[in-house]
Formats: C-alpha cells, sequence, structure tokens
C-alpha cells in the first residue's frame, strides 16, 4: 500500500509546480499558491488574495469550510499577496485544520510544508471572515487576525496527504477556546 500511495504522490507532484525533489506533499518547501493548487486540485494562478475573484464562474465559492477547499486570505499590510491554504478538517463550526505553506518558521525559514493547523473563525456573524491560524513560533494561535474573503470548493481532487491518520482534535479546540493552555498541554 505504501508503495501505491507513494506513486500517486509523485504523480501529483509530477502534475503541479512543486519542486522535483520534494518526495511527498509535505515535504514541499515554497510559496503557498503552488501548494494550495496541488493539494486541492484547483487550478488557478496568480497571488493568493486574487483567487477569490478568479474562481468566480469556474469554482463554486462560499463562507462553509469543506474539506479539500481553499480558503482565501484578503491582501493586507501583513499579508500583500494574501494568502491560500487547503481545509483538511472541520473540527467544529467555529474550528477547522488547514494544511498549507509559507506560514510559521522552521528551523528559521518561511515555506515549510504544516499539516492539520488550527484555524479559529473569530467573526462577529461566525461567516469565517476574519480568523486567526496557529502560529509555531508561539506554539498557538498567532497575535493577528485576518480577513477572509470565503471557501473555493474544487472538483474532488484533493491530496490524499491533507490530513493525519489522527489529527489533535482536543489540541485544537484548546488553541481557540483556551489558548493559554494550549502551550502548557503540548
Amino acid at each position: 500500500m505504501r508503495g501505491v500511495s507513494y506513486l500517486a504522490g509523485l504523480c501529483l507532484l509530477a502534475s503541479t509546480s512543486l519542486p522535483a525533489h520534494a518526495a511527498s506533499l509535505l515535504d514541499y518547501v515554497g510559496q503557498c499558491v503552488p501548494f494550495a493548487r496541488a493539494a486541492s486540485g484547483i487550478q488557478i494562478y496568480g497571488d493568493a488574495w486574487t483567487w477569490w475573484g478568479q474562481a468566480r464562474d469556474r469554482y463554486d465559492r462560499g463562507d462553509t469550510p469543506k474539506v479539500g477547499s481553499v480558503i482565501v486570505f484578503a491582501k493586507t499590510a501583513r499579508l500583500p499577496l494574501g494568502h491560500v491554504a487547503v481545509v483538511s478538517r472541520v473540527v467544529e463550526k467555529r474550528v477547522l485544520m488547514l494544511t498549507h505553506a509559507n506560514w510559521s518558521r522552521q528551523n528559521g525559514e518561511r515555506g515549510h510544508a504544516e499539516q492539520d493547523v488550527t484555524l479559529y473563525d473569530v467573526s462577529d456573524d461566525n461567516d469565517w471572515s476574519r480568523v486567526k491560524v496557529w502560529y509555531r513560533d508561539s506554539d498557538g494561535l498567532g497575535g493577528g487576525i485576518y480577513p477572509v474573503y470565503g471557501f473555493i470548493y474544487g472538483h474532488g481532487h484533493a491530496a490524499n496527504e491533507l490530513t493525519a491518520r489522527a489529527p489533535d482534535f482536543v489540541g485544537a479546540l484548546i488553541d481557540a477556546y483556551a489558548p493559554r493552555y494550549g502551550a502548557i498541554t503540548r
């Protein structure tokens, strides 16, 4: 079975713009856009913040997270090109997990892929228009709140590596609802 998933991973990498030396999607180091395209199967190009407009009339869009959908972060001073990430698990109505690249630093550098990262909806209307994201450097939800356009729904071609076999749902809920305790329990 390992050979089949490895081969499928290589085929996925070969059909995308991910570096050829990456043995799996999670070995990827680079920008969020090529990673999200490879992980979701959504074929949109250009800066992350432009994906929302480009998806119009090509893909369904909305404000409900679904596994395999791409969440599109707006362009801000902190995110001048925006950001895109792929939903890997829906934990509950205001907490989900995403898999993305180029967010936290790992070994002092950005660009690495991260799997099953906590995302918390902090919008007043529970519509995922403002979120907080788990940040490796603080070992919990980062201090920033980011505006989001919404979710782009693909056509069922999301990567198998989006989520781990046993993601830490409890940790995600602790990060979201009791953030000061998250660093203590991990």
